[in-house]
């Protein structure tokens, strides 16, 4: 809601209104604001002590460890570009050509469950061609342990069924 323009005296308790012209205008009598000076962009010479105010976008040496006088509102400080959505930025203290992590486990599960380390063995192997990553030694440490534990883990499974196939046959005779 606008409250229509009072024709009266103003009052001294209300603001006035930005878009009501100031008291005393005359507006047949306008004059434009005068035109800024371009800024100089003058440097003082080596060893010269500047007494004047910096120049446009140059940072004051009057006072070193101070911020500089006349700060540039508007200016937006310089910043790093942003990376477009579905890509990632430059990696922070990381490597790109770090150990793999599955091929870590593979040696691990090599002695732990060694079917699981044969099948992070060759995830691992598949990873480390593709993007390059160190650990093709661990990768292979880890299928060569996880089969020959695996298969002498079968060999222990079959030699109890054989032994108690044999044992089993050769009962008593009555």
């Amino acid at each position: 809601m606008s409250q229509p323009p009072s024709s009266g005296p103003p009052d001294p308790d209300r603001s006035p209104s930005p878009w009501e012209p100031p008291p005393g205008h005359d507006p047949s009598r306008y004059e434009p604001p005068p035109a800024p000076e371009p800024p100089s962009y003058e440097q003082p010479g080596y060893g010269q002590p500047s007494h004047e105010q910096p120049s446009y976008g140059q940072p004051s040496y009057e006072q070193p460890g101070e911020p500089p006088h006349g700060q540039q509102w508007g200016h937006q400080p310089p910043y790093t570009p942003q990376v477009p959505y579905g890509q990632y930025g430059p990696p922070s203290g990381h490597r790109p050509g770090g150990t793999n992590v599955l091929a870590i486990l593979s040696l691990v599960f090599a002695f732990v469950f060694s079917p699981a380390g044969i099948v992070l063995g060759h995830l691992a192997k598949r990873q480390i061609r593709t993007t390059g990553e160190e650990g093709d030694q661990l990768a292979t440490w880890g299928l060569i342990l996880s089969y020959v534990i695996t298969g002498l883990g079968l060999l222990a499974c079959c030699g109890w069924i054989a032994l108690f196939a044999v044992a089993g046959n050769s009962g008593p005779n009555y």
